[in-house]
């Protein structure tokens, strides 16, 4: 049998962002990157339509692409389909493949550091959804959350507006910080671009749990615990990165976050 693959779908092209992370971190596994920018961004979407979106996206990883696991590298996704997903359409459709997503990994490495009190910031869609705190309820209740909604950040990072963020980000964070919070989980694949000015507002020292740092690892982990899906997945170093609609905007961002042209191609799922 052919060599399956590691499939990585986002609503965009945030997910980028985690695919190049696991990229420089395995750049042997075979990998193929599904940005649905059509129907970009989830969250203004109702909860029936992402898991259709999602649905119909993983359908053609599994089907087309011949991914053995999927990883749903949006938090929207995770909040809105990833249990049905999980639980209902793959055991019918493709009982022996996997779909992981990104909120559980990251909050069990918030609980593995330690940190009792903690701090997100993310979408209105991921905190009116609540899925961090009722994660972190069946994980471990002894834990306490804030959540912050941020629906500025993302417009201004996809519109090149950072020189805009610092004083909309700090008064973002001032709810967490009078809370005091121990660490900070960044709930947005977009988020790791304000990085610099995080560090500026909260100090070098302060934990920023960032899922760019988190996923690779985390996902390393799972492959080395479920040897039988590594085994299927190949190691030749092959990457696709496709997308439901392609601008002059998407192959900009894609260029940002590789610092290289990488070949983006139009698919119709």
């Amino acid at each position: 049998m052919a060599d399956m693959k590691l499939g990585v779908f986002d609503s965009g092209l945030g997910g980028l962002l985690i695919a190049k992370a696991i990229e420089d971190n395995r750049p042997d596994i075979d990998m193929v990157y599904l940005g649905d920018t059509l129907h970009v961004p989830y969250g203004k979407r109702s909860k029936d339509a992402i898991y259709d979106y999602s649905k119909h996206a993983i359908d053609y990883l599994f089907s087309e692409k011949d991914c053995q696991i999927v990883l749903t590298a949006c938090n929207t996704v995770s909040a809105a389909a990833l249990r049905t997903l999980q639980q209902t359409y793959l055991p019918d459709a493709y009982p022996d493949r996997r779909i992981l997503g990104v909120v559980v990994p990251t909050l069990e490495e918030a609980i593995s550091s330690g940190y009792k009190n903690i701090g997100i910031i993310a979408t209105e869609y991921i905190v009116e959804s609540d899925i961090y705190a009722a994660e972190l309820k069946k994980l471990d209740p002894s834990f306490t959350i804030h959540q912050q909604a941020t629906p500025l950040l993302v417009p201004l990072i996809e519109n090149n507006g950072l020189k805009w963020v610092k004083p909309i980000l700090e008064d973002y964070l001032e709810p967490l910080l009078k809370a005091r919070v121990e660490c900070l989980i960044l709930g947005c694949t977009h988020y790791p671009h304000l990085m610099p000015i995080l560090r500026d507002i909260l100090g070098d020292q302060f934990p920023i749990l960032s899922q760019v740092d988190i996923i690779p690892y985390k996902l390393n982990d799972y492959l080395q615990r479920h040897p039988v899906f590594d085994e299927k997945i190949g190691k030749n170093s092959t990457k696709e990165y496709l997308v439901t609609d392609i601008t002059r905007g998407y192959k900009e961002t894609a260029l940002s976050i590789y610092n290289k042209e990488i070949e983006i191609r139009h698919v119709k799922p």
